[in-house]
């Protein structure tokens, strides 16, 4: 399809890309979401746990939603995506990636950009336990990345997926990496560095024959990080095996869901490889929206609705789902 054009216009403030990103992550609250959690016991032994929301209209459609880099599904961004959904009549599954729902997993393997197939797998879950017709996957930026990937990269998509939309996605994890390491994202990235090397040393305990202190110690960058655990610990060559691998734009002509992606230009985090012009022309199933602000996950509205939000039932609506 086409690119959307974007009615995106936030207040002044709300313009700069890092206020807005700022903002959306650290101050924003989204009261009322009430969740019950489920754990889901996979076949390698693991768990996720998912946090269910109902609408009271005890509808047929479900919003499956999955949360950012080391995000989990109590964070506002998935909070409000929640309320939008339930307030619209659909249930909503907030996804906890492993090890991001306030207890460590239980393998040395946790979750990357990548891992479609514990979507795959929370799907089929989902599908023998429970009688949802109509199935919505929505992620945010990491998030975003395996949503793409597994609507892309998966055969035999079952029919109930109707669709998919993905936020601030960095769809090029390679681009997105050199973005992080620039320095208008040195404080994201050393954030996201400290919660990931805090969890790396509770791994380190747990599993002192996969990784000793001293190969923690050598880690400077998110790069490092990535040599060291992410693409060791979940079958990669190394960290640029990784990045090739578990991205998801090569895979996004595949895509026949109908599939919204909404990246904003100011986005610090996403490289110009994360704004697929070319492949969405080419692909019906694809609608790229790029507004010009929203920063990462940041697009501030009215009456704490934020723009994605709104703009995703406006999405389903009009696919009449």
């Amino acid at each position: 399809m086409p690119i959307i054009p974007s009615k995106y216009n936030p207040p002044l403030l709300f313009k700069n890309g890092h206020f807005a990103t700022i903002y959306s992550g650290l101050i924003r609250k989204v009261e009322n979401v009430s969740q019950e959690r489920e754990r889901l016991h996979l076949p390698d032994g693991d768990f996720m746990d998912i946090d269910w929301s109902y609408s009271s209209k005890k509808p047929e459609r479900l919003a499956i939603i999955l949360h950012g880099l080391e995000g989990n599904a109590k964070r506002p961004y998935v909070l409000g995506a929640v309320k939008a959904f339930c307030e619209n009549g659909l249930d909503v599954a907030a996804i906890n990636f492993r090890s991001c729902s306030g207890t460590i997993n239980k393998l040395y393997r946790s979750y990357h950009s990548g891992v479609s197939e514990d979507l795959e797998a929370i799907i089929n879950h989902i599908l023998k336990t429970r009688g949802y017709s109509h199935i919505i996957i929505k992620g945010f930026s990491l998030g975003g990345n395996v949503t793409l990937k597994y609507l892309g990269a998966h055969k035999n998509i079952p029919k109930e997926i109707k669709a998919g939309i993905a936020i601030s996605v960095p769809c090029y994890l390679y681009g997105s990496m050199l973005q992080l390491h620039t320095f208008k994202n040195t404080l994201y990235n050393k954030k996201f560095k400290r919660d990931l090397l805090y969890k790396l040393n509770m791994k380190q305990q747990l599993f002192p024959n996969k990784i000793v202190k001293s190969d923690i110690q050598k880690i400077k960058t998110l790069k490092d990080f990535d040599d060291v655990y992410t693409s060791k610990a979940h079958g990669f060559e190394n960290a640029l095996d990784y990045y090739e691998t578990a991205s998801s734009l090569p895979f996004l002509p595949n895509i026949k869901i109908p599939t919204l992606i909404l990246n904003a230009k100011n986005d610090s985090f996403l490289s110009e490889e994360c704004f697929p012009t070319k492949i969405a022309g080419q692909n019906k199933s694809l609608y790229l929206e790029i507004p010009k602000y929203g920063g990462h996950v940041g697009f501030y509205d009215k009456k704490n609705v934020y723009y994605n939000e709104k703009r995703t039932i406006e999405f389903i609506n009009s696919l009449k789902i």
